[in-house]
């Protein structure tokens, strides 16, 4: 099993900053990439960002330029740097774990909210 806990979200205003923090522990050694997905009321759940070792492997166009995200050398912990934040960035936000070749590695955080205000 593999623990996701994520930290960060909050309440800011329209352009304005904020960095999440996933942290994994547990059983991680199938883990291969990590991502932030987020969900907005009413709407779809939405991939954000995602890395695998090291690199990242996607930012959603949406955010492109305003976010990033990057991992501590071990590889465990991921942040989402998030800049220029609109209203349409509020959501909540999780971090996902997922193994490349087991089907049974596949983790979500328990969620932080985000609110911009505009």
């Amino acid at each position: 099993q593999v623990q996701l806990v994520e930290s960060g979200g909050g309440f800011v205003q329209a352009g304005g900053s904020l960095r999440l923090s996933c942290a994994a522990s547990g059983d991680t050694a199938c883990v291969a990439a990590m991502a932030w997905y987020r969900q907005a009321a009413g709407k779809e759940r939405e991939l954000v960002a995602a890395i695998r070792s090291g690199r990242i492997t996607y930012i959603a166009d949406s955010v492109q330029g305003r976010f990033t995200i990057s991992g501590d050398k071990g590889g465990r912990t991921v942040y989402l740097q998030m800049n220029n934040l609109n209203s349409e960035d509020t959501a909540v936000y999780r971090c996902n774990a997922l193994g490349e070749f087991d089907p049974g590695c596949k983790y979500w955080g328990q969620g932080t909210q985000v609110t911009v205000s505009s």
